[in-house]
């Protein structure tokens, strides 16, 4: 069992492969946290807390004359507002009579065997599907074991408890985290704040690691040193946004990606979020992650429960790097679902670059057919087919096809992209609505807006409640509607605004501060349902790229649009940030045409699909276009992708330098979890005359055996040691793709 309690001194200790995580009922019921980090001793860890008279620091009324014991001092696993503790806290109850200040204290507590679910969210599972990849080298099993603890904490006035609950995923080096608020009393409560973890430090120095951004340049890798005060990061946007991510990694000073303590949080939510590490007066540090509360205000009704997302945690001693590869396999297999999580995906040309809103079926055809001889596998009709849909500004909410724009009906033309050997997708944006559609003329309450104000557009669109289930089932029966009139084998799912101008009209003025996470479970109600209906379909999620890129969205989508920034070089640091939390079989990548759209940037094609192997892998452009020697090159690289698919997809992704940091090289590794291949991508940077050589040290690789590069045989720990030199670059973001295999005895 990796879940120990022992009922003397109410101490409770979570152990995984490599790590433990533990908490203690104190003698007054307070639940502290007392470690988390690498796997030892089962010892009580509460010896290091030290008590002292704290001064102007209150204590709890039943700690009597003993001024030593304060919450505002010790260390926490559920720390509330109004009980003494003055530093950022993880719930803030409003009661009736409109106080709020609020006492837990330990209850009960339940240990079972198997992994928790969350009713309408996301979460990780311990049973794999049918068909879940074995992940090379058998790393992963048909069921992984799991254990989930529940800890109540009752409020002293009696009105409420709280379910702290703990997924155990003992081989996956996981621990999960989420909260549920149950209402025993006879008068409604309002949750002002939830977060779904916090971690209390005692000791040390941290760096704080975030990833910021903007539209088409989302998630950059930031490190910077927890100081005093609380710094945090977040989003009130509506969906987790481009600009803020909910991921967030705290580590020693001196962690690197190899070597040193790090801890990872990642919150499995789509919508508002917020994520801080406060560093105290006593320099201590907690880190909360959970629900923004700018925009949040929950009602729970008698005898009803609220249930926040979860938060996935991890610890790695061996650095950032071991600490990634901790997500990356929980995510491939234990959030992601369906069919597709095992299935190789096919080579995919989106019609969106090559076309945008200029086409006609004929056009989509001919594209079509040179995409089939190269050895594309699906097709993707991307925005403008339906409604009055030529540009931007009308249309979004009619979902009904433009069969005049087209030529044929959508079944005719999917059956001719059939009949070319191709798979066929679509694209549609459910939550949107453009003022000039029918569906708005109809329904005009149906689109966020408060009465008597006028909007706020963008992209000339607004947004339709989702938290409404007559709003959802509209548009979920016009999307099956489309769905089932053809064949139709890929949906990608588009967001493209923040929410604003929030308002419901079917809830009451008290309840207006629910409706940013409604939005959220509306969104999740119907992704769910359309997996449901159509299991076999593989769905992408985008947000204008990357602007709800995280776990939330994976389990329901097992890949993303990584960023509307196709450019190959600018993805190079998308890409790299998003790989701290996220795996590359998640992260939509294209190529595109050049000079790029976005940038006017010229790269070899060559380079652009190095950098869109390292994700989903596809092609964005009109290959009508495209040269025949262009051709031929899209052909091999076809056929490249699908050779290497496996130790892409499902081997250990190495980050080998950092794209920001100016060298002439930038490089990262996929290889086999047994150590028995490698391949090695390089992107030049920059060209220099004369220049000198350039080495690059592998990783994940056997220091005992013998490997073959290029014709040439190098040990194991040379290649490690002492780095593989690589080719001169002969013209500018000239790319490499260099396979490294174990000699056969």
């Amino acid at each position: 069992m990796a879940i120990l309690f022992d009922s003397t001194s109410r101490l409770f200790t979570l152990k995984t492969a490599h790590s433990m995580y533990q908490m203690k009922a104190d003698r007054y019921g307070v639940l502290l946290h007392t470690w988390f980090g690498m796997k030892g001793s089962v010892f009580d860890y509460s010896y290091r807390i030290a008590y002292a008279d704290r001064g102007f620091s209150g204590n709890p009324y039943d700690a009597g004359e003993d001024r030593t014991y304060s919450l505002d001092a010790l260390p926490q696993e559920f720390p509330v507002y109004g009980s003494g503790d003055y530093r950022s806290t993880a719930l803030k109850i409003r009661y009736p009579d409109g106080t709020t200040a609020c006492d837990l204290r330990y209850l009960k507590h339940e240990i079972r065997e198997g992994k928790y679910s969350l009713p309408g969210l996301p979460a990780l599972y311990d049973t794999l599907p049918d068909g879940a990849p074995a992940e090379k080298a058998g790393q992963v099993k048909r069921r992984t074991p799991a254990d989930t603890l529940v800890i109540t904490l009752e409020d002293t006035r009696h009105m409420f408890c709280v379910h702290l609950y703990y997924g155990v995923m003992e081989d996956l080096d996981i621990i999960t985290r989420a909260v549920c608020v149950e209402n025993h009393s006879d008068a409604d409560i309002y949750i002002e704040n939830i977060q779904s973890v916090c971690v209390d430090y005692l000791h040390g120095e941290y760096d704080l690691h975030t990833f910021y951004g903007r539209h088409v340049k989302e998630r950059n890798y930031q490190r910077t040193p927890v100081v005093h005060g609380i710094q945090s990061v977040g989003s009130t946007r509506g969906t987790s946004s481009h600009q803020y991510n909910p991921f967030l990694i705290l580590s020693d000073r001196d962690t690197t990606e190899d070597a040193g303590s790090c801890y990872g949080f990642s919150f499995l939510y789509s919508g508002d979020f917020t994520g801080s590490a406060e560093l105290d007066q006593y320099d201590q540090t907690r880190l909360l992650l959970g629900i923004h509360p700018d925009n949040f205000c929950y009602c729970v009704k008698p005898d009803e429960c609220f249930y926040a997302p979860e938060a996935a945690m991890a610890y790695s001693g061996h650095g950032l790097g071991n600490l990634s590869r901790i997500f990356h396999r929980a995510y491939r297999s234990h959030l992601c679902r369906g069919k597709w999580t095992a299935k190789r995906r096919p080579v995919l040309l989106n019609d969106w670059e090559g076309v945008y809103f200029d086409f006609d079926g004929d056009k989509l055809i001919q594209m079509a057919r040179d995409a089939s001889e190269l050895g594309v596998e699906l097709f993707v009709m991307d925005d403008g087919w339906f409604g009055r849909r030529d540009l931007d500004v009308s249309g979004l909410g009619d979902w009904i096809v433009n069969e005049k724009k087209l030529g044929c009906t959508l079944s005719e033309l999917s059956d001719q992209i059939h009949g070319l050997g191709l798979q066929f997708g679509i694209w549609f944006e459910p939550e949107g609505i453009n003022e000039d559609s029918d569906l708005y003329r109809a329904h005009p309450d149906w689109a966020f807006r408060i009465p008597g104000k006028q909007p706020t557009r963008s992209r000339l669109q607004l947004l339709l409640d989702f938290s409404r289930e007559d709003v959802r089932d509209y548009i979920f029966s016009h999307m099956c509607q489309v769905l089932d009139s053809a064949r139709i084998e890929y949906l990608k799912w588009d967001l493209n605004r923040s929410l604003a101008d929030l308002y419901s009209a079917v809830l009451p003025a008290d309840r207006q501060g629910e409706i940013m996470h409604r939005y959220v479970l509306g969104l999740y109600d119907m992704l769910e349902k359309l997996i449901q209906r159509y299991p076999d379909m593989l769905i992408e999620g985008c947000s204008g790229g990357g602007g709800r890129f995280d776990a939330g969205m994976l389990y329901y989508t097992p890949q993303i649009w990584c960023s509307d920034d196709t450019d190959a070089i600018e993805r190079l640091s998308i890409q790299y940030g998003t790989s701290f939390g996220y795996p590359v079989s998640t992260m939509g990548s294209h190529v595109s045409h050049c000079p790029n759209e976005q940038t006017r940037r010229i790269a070899p094609l060559n380079t652009r699909a190095t950098v869109a192997m390292s994700g989903t892998f596809g092609y964005e452009l009109d290959v009508n276009k495209m040269s025949g020697e262009e051709k031929e090159i899209v052909k091999a690289q076809i056929q490249e992708f699908k050779k290497y698919y496996d130790l892409i997809q499902y081997g250990d992704y190495y980050r080998l330098t950092n794209p920001d940091i100016v060298e002439a090289y930038h490089g990262w590794e996929f290889a086999a979890p047994d150590g028995s291949e490698a391949l090695l991508c390089i992107v030049a940077l920059q060209i220099h005359p004369n220049g000198p050589g350039r080495w690059m040290r592998l990783k994940g690789l056997k220091q005992e055996s013998i490997y073959m590069v290029n014709g040439l045989e190098y040990p194991g720990d040379a290649l490690m040691n002492g780095g593989l030199l690589l080719p001169d670059a002969t013209e500018e973001y000239q790319s490499f793709r260099i396979h490294i295999t174990e000699k056969s005895v």
